[in-house]
């Protein structure tokens, strides 16, 4: 008898360790298996590649009608805009406009850190640069549209802000390249955020979770999901989503032509996929026009100078051109 107990015993352990590692599997291991997570790991804008007047610079280069002199407005963006006003800054500003501490540009400059104080080039990206221009330090911010809270802030402080919109770009969702999803309709993407589909299978996919993604509060790609979800609220994700398989948003040219991240590929929308060409002809269901923005009680005489440039053909065509579709 007692050795029965004792052989009782060891399998009892044995089949506790054996239910614990296979549900560790199922749990874990299965779901991590080739589960495309790194879709939303987006690299960062590498700024130096956009530097005016370098003469390495990837930016979009014309020979501008306009050529600004005396007051220069401060320029400041969204970091998918940044090749699009480095451009115009490359194109009507004076060579030396552009400055830095230390006298040159850092490679650890993710956040514009060292823009000197009175370079006409600034970088402090959506929340910050919003801010920014409420608070005066820029004069023209290039962005999409403000989320509530950025408007409010403007409001309290009593600053009436003017938007011109000065281009168009498509708002895209992304998974990784493995995903054997290419293409959802927008109301399988906002099911997704709201929490009506919690696995892949749910819109087509294979059996794993899905991990919805969201981005900081105030940012373009964050203002502009909140505007597509509507009515809907975004919901809290399950905590073994994080075990899932991604998807993620942002701006198509960010994805595209800014960080040309191979490791993820953008969906096709209502069957539409987010080209240049879906873009003009409208077919594509999520289109955002992005802005030039400024107070409405900035007198710097230049900076209505500087946006008839930017609608007038050559400026459209650095936005064109930069990889986005001209407003015109």
């Amino acid at each position: 008898m007692k050795l029965f107990k004792q052989i009782l015993s060891i399998l009892l352990t044995v089949a506790v360790f054996a239910t614990f590692n296979g549900s560790m599997y199922l749990l874990m291991t299965r779901r991590l298996g080739n589960n495309f997570s790194n879709a939303t790991q987006i690299k960062m804008i590498d700024v130096a590649k956009f530097l005016p007047h370098e003469e390495d610079s990837e930016l979009v280069r014309i020979d501008s009608s306009l050529k600004l002199t005396g007051n220069l407005p401060v320029l400041d963006g969204a970091t998918a805009l940044v090749p699009v006003y480095a451009a115009f800054i490359d194109a009507v500003y004076p060579e030396g406009s552009v400055t830095f501490e230390g006298g040159s540009f850092s490679d650890d400059n993710y956040y514009g850190e060292n823009f000197a104080p009175d370079s006409k080039m600034q970088y402090k990206n959506s929340v910050r640069g919003f801010t920014a221009l409420v608070d005066g330090e820029t004069d023209i911010f290039f962005c999409a549209k403000p989320s509530a809270e950025q408007q409010q802030y403007a409001d309290e402080k009593g600053v009436e802000l003017v938007y011109i919109p000065i281009g168009l770009e498509a708002f895209v969702f992304f998974v990784n390249a493995d995903n054997p999803v290419d293409g959802l309709t927008t109301e399988q993407i906002r099911g997704i955020y709201a929490g009506d589909y919690t696995n892949w299978t749910d819109v087509g996919g294979v059996n794993r979770a899905i991990n919805p993604v969201t981005r900081p509060p105030g940012s373009g790609s964050q203002s502009a999901m909140d505007s597509f979800m509507g009515e809907r609220e975004i919901a809290t994700k399950s905590p073994f989503a994080v075990v899932g398989a991604s998807i993620g948003y942002s701006f198509r040219y960010y994805m595209d032509g800014v960080v040309g991240n191979d490791s993820v590929k953008m969906l096709s929308l209502n069957g539409v996929y987010p080209d240049a060409e879906n873009i003009k002809n409208g077919t594509y269901p999520v289109i955002a026009q992005f802005y030039a923005a400024y107070r409405a009680d900035n007198t710097n005489k230049n900076i209505p100078l500087l946006i008839d440039w930017i609608l007038s053909d050559e400026g459209q065509t650095i936005i064109e051109k930069s990889g986005y579709v001209r407003i015109k």
